[in-house]
């Protein structure tokens, strides 16, 4: 394995600080060729769905080194260090605050690069030649100082493979996952259909509660075995499951806040800031004060009641209000009247959209197995530690 500088191993590195539309005589407009920005970058993954988009002239204009499938997007402030890979060869934009880097060919295999970014050997390389105290980001000149470690082109490219098993198999099943999701979504619109609001409240056909945030100062709080959210663990969520949350509390923590523990399968919706975004609790769970929890007083409602306030986020958002940041009272959701369906309407709903959700839920779990296998496979592999065969054996094992 040798070391090399990063700019001396690419055959491509594309930098499009200070580009806009605005500077190129144009401006966005509401179709056309996607404009990559660093906010669409997360998780390994480049997410289309928001993307901005600008007229076929601008593109040409604007990129006249186009894209090429497998190109390693790189964002390099706000933030700093996350990285996707072009996944086929539709046209796309370049935005500001990201890189795009093509490894040379026999040299640097560009899907390789793609998993060395991740690792911390590459991140504390790219965070120490970072600049910037309120945004921290890395310029070009900077970037391409950054010392790689490179195996042989064939071993690296056995390394990418690996990797690469686990990554398909993770989007394949988010796939499938996101589909029974949407199936079952398109069930609750096809069963409430033409069926008018009750003269039921969210406060009569469930509990609805909140909750609260124990003392920071108190140690004994912190680091416990019980799960506390707050709304980043829901946003952040690909599918709307919650099974870990980014920091736990002690029993004596959540004796010592405003939350109480609830249920598996509880609603989590967010309720300040960012409103309408939802989970359903595949563990028990606290929350903080920025959540409004449901929980059905008839089981067989909990569904329903999931995809009903889903389905109504537009409307809870014309409730909130707030001078600092809009917020939907507690008090508020409660008086807000619920569509609810005949006995058996309900209990046939809740048995079909149960089946799907389990089905999506195991999925987005079975993912979180294998994320962990290949943030475990990753360094050892980029460290020459593991061999490739045995990574393989685990990965087969794994599939």
């Amino acid at each position: 394995m040798k070391q090399v500088l990063l700019g001396d191993a690419l055959e491509l590195l594309l930098d499009h600080r200070g580009k806009t539309p605005k500077k190129l005589g144009a401006d966005f407009t509401p179709t056309g060729v996607p404009v990559v920005s660093a906010q669409l970058v997360a998780h390994g993954v480049l997410d289309l769905a928001e993307a901005r988009t600008v007229s076929a002239a601008t593109f040409e204009k604007w990129m006249p080194v186009p894209l090429a499938e497998g190109d390693v997007l790189l964002t390099s402030e706000a933030p700093l260090g996350r990285v996707a890979r072009v996944s086929n060869g539709e046209p796309l934009v370049l935005g500001q605050r990201l890189f795009a880097l093509r490894g040379k060919r026999g040299v640097l295999d560009s899907r390789y690069l793609f998993y060395y970014l991740q690792t911390e050997t590459a991140q504390g390389e790219l965070f120490a030649r970072s600049t910037g105290s309120t945004v921290v980001g890395i310029r070009q000149s900077a970037l391409r100082m950054i010392p790689i470690n490179l195996p042989d082109i064939h071993e690296q490219q056995a390394i990418a493979e690996v990797l690469g098993a686990l990554d398909d198999k993770i989007a394949a099943n988010t796939n499938l996952a996101r589909t029974a999701d949407g199936l079952a979504s398109a069930l609750f619109r096809q069963t409430v259909a033409g069926l008018e609001f009750s003269d039921q409240t969210f406060a009569d056909v469930a509990y609805v509660s909140g909750g609260g945030t124990p003392k920071t100062s108190v140690a004994e709080y912190w680091g416990g075995d019980i799960l506390w959210a707050t709304p980043t663990d829901v946003t952040g969520l690909e599918g709307p499951y919650l099974f870990d949350t980014g920091r736990h509390i002690t029993s004596l923590g959540l004796e010592n806040c405003a939350s109480r523990l609830y249920p598996s399968e509880s609603i989590l919706m967010t309720s300040r800031a960012t409103i309408g975004a939802f989970a359903l609790a595949e563990q028990p769970v606290a929350v903080n004060q920025g959540f409004i929890v449901v929980r059905a007083r008839d089981d067989v409602l909990n569904l329903w009641l999931f995809h009903e306030m889903r389905d109504r986020t537009d409307e809870f958002l014309s409730h909130a209000n707030g001078a600092t940041f809009l917020e939907l009272s507690r008090g508020r959701f409660k008086q807000l009247p619920v569509r609810v369906p005949e006995p058996a309407v309900a209990r046939r709903f809740d048995g079909e959209a149960r089946s799907l959700h389990n089905a999506s839920a195991r999925l987005f779990q079975e993912n979180r197995t294998l994320a962990a296998l290949r943030d475990t496979l990753l360094p050892q592999l980029m460290s020459g530690k593991l061999r490739v065969r045995d990574a393989e054996r685990a990965v087969g094992e794994a599939l």
